[in-house]
Parts: structure tokens; C-alpha cells; sequence
């Protein structure tokens, strides 16, 4: 059974930094795509980062490149998001997201 466990959320000021992480247990991350995606309040949810196959490629939305990065620890079966700069518009709820399976979510709140 697959599952996806996010932390690492919180409260931070603008231009602070937070690192999320995402345990998952059910499968081998392989040649898989697993991806963060953040939702705000009245909007869609929306693709973050995503990392890609066995060298594990990283992609960006053009609004968090340069600030964010995402990696993976394949021996602790846990993805991560370190989160840089960040602004007011990165608050959301961020989740982990693995094909058709999705996280509980953990809020980002970047307020002074």
C-alpha cells in the first residue's frame, strides 16, 4: 500500500527558509516521477518541483525556480523540498504526490 507522508511545515517570516519532507512506503522509486504540488486558499492546486528516474532529473514551476530545489534519499525513502527566499505568495498547503497518490499536506505560512 502506498504512502506519502509530509512534514516539515510551519510559520516563517519573509526571506526565511523550510525544508519539507515527503516519507513514502509502498513502492521502489525507480524510474518514477514523484512531485510536490501547493494549493492556497481559492485556488487550483499547482506543480511545484518534480524529480525524475534513477539520476533523479528535477523540474520547476517558472514562480519557485532558483529558490526551491528538490532532492531524494532513496535509502530513507524520502523526498524533499528546501524552500528558499520565501515570499507571502508561497503560502499553501504543500503535498507530496506519487502517480495517483497524494499526501495528508502540510501548511506553509510566510507571514511577518
Amino acid at each position: 500500500q502506498v504512502q506519502l507522508v509530509e512534514s516539515g511545515g510551519g510559520l516563517v517570516q519573509p526571506g526565511g527558509s523550510l525544508t519539507l519532507s515527503c516519507a513514502y512506503s509502498g513502492f521502489t522509486f525507480n524510474n518514477y516521477t514523484m512531485s510536490w504540488y501547493r494549493q492556497a486558499p481559492g485556488t487550483e492546486r499547482e506543480l511545484v518541483a518534480r524529480i525524475t528516474g534513477a539520476i533523479g532529473w528535477p523540474t520547476y514551476a517558472d514562480h519557485v525556480k532558483g529558490r526551491f530545489r528538490i532532492s531524494r534519499d532513496s535509502i530513507a525513502n524520502t523526498v524533499y523540498l528546501v524552500m528558499n527566499s520565501l515570499k507571502a505568495e508561497d503560502t499553501a498547503v504543500y503535498y507530496c504526490n506519487y502517480q495517483d497518490y497524494w499526501g495528508q499536506g502540510t501548511q506553509v505560512t510566510v507571514s511577518s
